[in-house]
């Protein structure tokens, strides 16, 4: 399986590159066998209804994004949650949201698919959209090839797609591999 969409004839221009971020599955590990390890952090969450298991996020990931150089996005259906429970636990500023289009406007391929499957995501076009040319990193644990294979059609910028196990979330070697397409498309 290719790790990355990867298009050699891209404009890059000065903008940093984007970093399309989802949280379950990705920060927030989820469905294993194992039991999670909690993790603190200097954050509290406002609400009483904040969510349960922020604390199975890793707050130390938070410095390691921001360390990439990239300019960070929520790509997640958590939308304002996501600015007012995950970054703070991560230390990570109010972060700009991609605005999902609704599901009855998306009327081409835009089905569930991901995990490996053979539907597009849903989420893969309006990242593209969003992109706008401009170099992106998606890391999420529902890419599959047919996301990749349309960003390699669909988006004229670099792109990696960077598919994490959602048991874990986003691990070191996830990061290596980050860092590393990041240094050679720079």
């Amino acid at each position: 399986m290719r790790a990355s969409a990867l298009s050699a004839s891209a404009p890059r221009g000065d903008a940093p590159t984007l970093l399309f971020l989802d949280v379950d599955g990705t920060l927030l590990p989820f469905g294993a066998s194992h039991p999670y390890p909690v993790h603190a952090s200097g954050f509290a969450p406002p609400a009483l209804d904040a969510p349960p298991l922020l604390t199975r996020i890793d707050p130390s990931l938070g410095p390691r994004l921001l360390a990439l150089g990239c300019e960070l996005v929520w790509a997640t259906t958590w939308m304002d949650d996501a600015n007012v429970c995950v970054a703070p636990w991560l230390g990570l500023p109010q972060l700009p949201l991609v605005d999902w289009p609704d599901p009855a406007e998306e009327s081409d391929g835009g089905g569930a698919g991901g995990s490996g499957g053979r539907q597009l995501h849903w989420k893969t076009r309006p990242l593209v959209t969003w992109a706008a040319g401009r170099s992106f990193v998606w890391v999420d644990d529902e890419i599959g090839d047919t996301d990749r294979d349309w960003v390699s059609a669909h988006h004229p910028g670099p792109a990696l797609l960077q598919r994490v196990d959602h048991r874990y979330g986003i691990t070191d070697a996830d990061l290596s591999v980050m860092e590393a397409w990041l240094a050679a498309d720079r």
